[in-house]
């Protein structure tokens, strides 16, 4: 196999995409590659996939590389950690027989995943599931004893600039399947007109579909300067030690924000924060809800989602996967029954009449001058 192409690399795959371009080689170290990552590198069109990690550890069946093989877009691996400091942003590189061309020497060797292997890792990953399970169980319940004040009111909750009393509101995370998800509830959010709050990279989510975020909320660091800029209000994520990385930034662009520190994931603090500023339901999006889910974020628990559903589920709408809940169609049929029902009043009415009864008559007259009889 040979690819040449201009290189992109990238520790963080969300970062990296941003700046990918059709053709492009991409260089990562992305251990467990996820299914949202892989999506996004499809969107880029690139020509194939360099990971210094494991791509399919084992640990659990992730479908990031499943995407991509059914993408056709080729997935490489190299043992060779220095490949990411020798390459630098943009250069060409080669891809010939397994080896990575550079500048024209050969700079380290590279597995191609094919079907055959993802298949294998896969199925490894599925024996392994339990285990995995097991230890995600214990985790959750050990940080859900410490992280309980999340929910029982020891930690106070901002109160928002923007009204949220009584309202819907729409919360976006750019998970799984949440274009498709976003495009099936268009017509609730066209009529509702809910507040948008997006969370890091959904508020950029819901510019691309044309909505401007009401407030952002996160640790800022997949969200595009553009959106902070646009956001109404913007919400920091901090420690629950008060440090908050991502307030420098905000800071740089000459923008305000408020402190928001609480342990768990910025998904979470963003449901407290419609809860407890009076919102009269909450609608996810995108938003992570099983094990897989927090496995591909890196998090070896779920126990802050946990508590905060526990807390705000009366008050929750899920709308994850309501894309392949119902697709709506053109059916025929119903048109045709209806242009039916509409026709048959019309149709009993007119031959009621006097000159409906001649016309049909003539008609008739005409019709055994034709064929006589």
């Amino acid at each position: 196999m040979y690819i040449k192409g201009k290189l992109k690399k990238d520790k963080k795959t969300k970062n990296l995409v941003t700046r990918l371009k059709p053709g492009d080689i991409a260089l990562i170290a992305h251990r467990d590659l996820d299914e949202v990552a892989a999506l996004s590198l499809v969107e880029k069109k690139v020509s194939a996939i360099i990971n210094i990690q494991e791509t399919i550890s084992g640990r659990y069946p992730n479908q990031g590389p499943s995407i991509l093989l059914d993408a056709n877009i080729p997935m490489f691996e190299t043992k060779n950690q220095e490949v990411f400091e020798i390459i630098k942003e943009e250069d060409i590189v080669e891809i010939v027989d397994g080896s990575i061309i550079h500048k024209g020497k050969n700079i380290g060797e590279c597995r191609l995943l094919d079907e055959e292997i993802v298949s294998e890792l896969l199925e490894i990953g599925y024996e392994n599931i339990e285990k995995e399970l097991e230890a995600f169980i214990e985790n959750t319940l050990e940080y859900a004893k410490k992280e309980k004040g999340l929910v029982t009111g020891k930690i106070p909750i901002p109160k928002t600039k923007t009204n949220l009393k009584g309202k819907h509101v729409l919360v976006v995370v750019r998970g799984k399947d949440y274009k498709a998800d976003l495009e099936a509830i268009r017509s609730y959010i066209d009529e509702v007109n809910p507040i948008f709050v997006g969370v890091d990279g959904g508020g950029d989510a819901l510019l691309d579909f044309g909505y401007t975020p009401d407030i952002v909320v996160g640790d800022m660091d997949s969200i595009s300067d553009t959106c902070l800029k646009k956001a109404g209000e913007i919400i920091v994520h901090a420690y629950a030690d008060g440090r908050a990385p991502g307030l420098e930034r905000v800071e740089q662009l000459g923008l305000r924000a408020t402190i928001f520190p609480a342990p768990g994931t910025s998904e979470d603090i963003a449901f407290l924060l419609a809860y407890g500023n009076g919102a009269d339901l909450i609608v996810a999006v995108g938003t992570h809800t099983n094990m897989i889910d927090f496995l591909e974020k890196g998090r070896s628990g779920m126990s802050s989602t946990f508590l905060v559903r526990l807390k705000v589920g009366s008050k929750l709408v899920d709308a994850k996967g309501v894309n392949k809940l119902y697709h709506s169609s053109f059916k025929l049929k119903y048109v045709v029954g209806i242009v039916i029902a509409a026709l048959f009043p019309i149709i009993v009415l007119t031959s009621r009449h006097p000159l409906f009864r001649e016309i049909m008559n003539l008609f008739r007259i005409r019709i055994k001058m034709i064929f006589g009889f």
